[in-house]
Formats: structure tokens, C-alpha cells, sequence
């Protein structure tokens, strides 16, 4: 028998910070709505980037130039740009050669409001992407709009949204990581796709994720599933 005081496990779900990447998940309505953990948005003078090892949101390093994200910008928890989202991008872009990042998958956020700091999570609903390219990296950028945001309640589909704001997307990762007096860009954007593509992507990270780092979201869930059970959350 277990004679650990209540006031352990209490004590533990006050002090245990899930880790945004490995702790949280794409939640129940995926693929209708997903989670998505925030690391920039658009006022920040910084580019902020999660510690993949602490899970804390560290300083990457100061925007170098004018571009600024024009959309709150993090990633989908527990996804990874492995093979399987490589080979998806080759079968599409007719590319070959492509590899994937071994990144989280980066999700830009639409919305109405303002999001004045990132370290947050929030639930968005998928419509499209962008297929970037970043030298033979494949590097997805999701296009998302906030979960009940009424001036974006009508987006089913990347279609639905206004071409010029597709486009200053597109400009703005065609362009981030642009060196003043560099010819060759370092990025490329082969198409833009829908929801159901966008839908397929994310799944493809979502197992890219598990073959790599199955074993720990399984413990990591155990540890939850045992603390909330001892402080009589389920």
C-alpha cells in the first residue's frame, strides 16, 4: 500500500509544469481544432524559440531586420518534421532530395485580437499551409485562425481567406531569414495548400513524433495519469 501523503501529489501538480512540446497534445477535436503553443507574435522586437530541452521559452536572438511575424507563430505539440512529412513534400513539390527539419510543426495563428506575449497555448482550427522549403529542408508552415474569433468564424479553407493576406505570409517567410546583399534566398514556397493537406501534414508530424519520442510521451503520460489519479482529479 501507498502511505505517500495526499499533500505530495498536490504539491507535485503545483510545481510539475507540462512541457509544451512533449507534455501537451493536439487535443480532443483534432483534426476540426488543434492546440497550439505561442512563442512569438507580431510586436515582439525578439525572436523567442522554445528550449526544446527545459521547455522554457528562451531568446533566440533580436529580429535583425524590419520583418516582423505578422501572425502570433508556435508550433503543434507532440508533431515533428520527420520522414514521413518529407516525403509528403516530395510527392507534391516533385522535389527530391528533401529532408525534414526534426522540428516541431510551426503553425501561424490568424485572429482578430491582439496576443500581446507568447507562452501561451491556444486552440485554432487548421485551413491550409504553406510548402516552404528551407535549402533541402522541409519546413510546413500551418495556417490556422483562432478558435472563436468571430471576424474569422467563416474560414473553413485557406480559399476563404483574402489573397492579399495569403500573400503577406508568404512574403514574410520568403523573406525572414533574408541576409541584405545575399542573392541566393534561403527559403522557397513551392504552393500553397488547403485544409485537407494541411490535415494529412499535421498527422504525417504527429507519427514523425511518435517513432523518435513514443516512449517518452507514453511515460510522460503515465507520471500525469498517476498524479492526478493520487490528487483525486479523475
Amino acid at each position: 500500500m501507498d502511505n505517500t501523503p495526499p499533500e505530495f501529489w498536490e504539491t507535485l501538480g503545483l510545481m510539475y509544469r507540462l512541457h509544451p512540446w512533449h507534455g501537451l497534445d493536439l487535443g480532443d477535436y483534432f483534426p476540426d481544432k488543434m492546440n497550439v503553443y505561442i512563442e512569438i507574435v507580431p510586436a515582439d522586437g525578439m525572436k523567442f524559440e522554445l528550449d526544446k530541452i527545459s521547455g522554457i521559452l528562451k531568446i533566440d536572438r533580436p529580429q535583425r531586420y524590419s520583418n516582423h511575424c505578422p501572425a502570433p507563430y508556435g508550433f503543434a505539440p507532440r508533431t515533428l518534421c520527420g520522414p514521413r512529412v518529407a516525403s509528403f513534400c516530395m510527392s507534391r513539390s516533385g522535389r527530391e532530395g528533401i529532408i525534414g527539419d526534426n522540428d516541431p510543426l510551426d503553425v501561424c495563428v490568424l485572429c482578430e485580437s491582439n496576443i500581446n506575449h507568447g507562452n501561451v497555448l491556444l486552440r485554432a482550427r487548421p485551413v491550409g499551409g504553406l510548402r516552404m522549403l528551407d535549402g533541402n529542408e522541409s519546413d510546413d508552415k500551418i495556417i490556422a485562425v483562432l478558435d472563436g474569433d468571430l471576424a474569422y468564424s467563416h474560414v473553413n479553407d485557406i480559399e476563404d481567406l483574402p489573397t492579399m493576406l495569403v500573400d503577406r505570409l508568404r512574403h514574410y517567410f520568403l523573406t525572414y531569414k533574408e541576409i541584405p546583399g545575399k542573392k541566393t534566398p534561403k527559403t522557397e514556397i513551392t504552393d500553397v495548400y488547403g485544409r485537407d493537406e494541411a490535415v494529412e501534414i499535421i498527422e504525417r508530424s504527429r507519427a514523425d513524433y511518435d517513432t523518435v519520442y513514443g516512449e517518452v510521451r507514453q511515460h510522460h503520460d503515465r507520471v500525469i495519469a498517476q498524479a492526478r489519479k493520487r490528487m483525486g482529479k479523475d
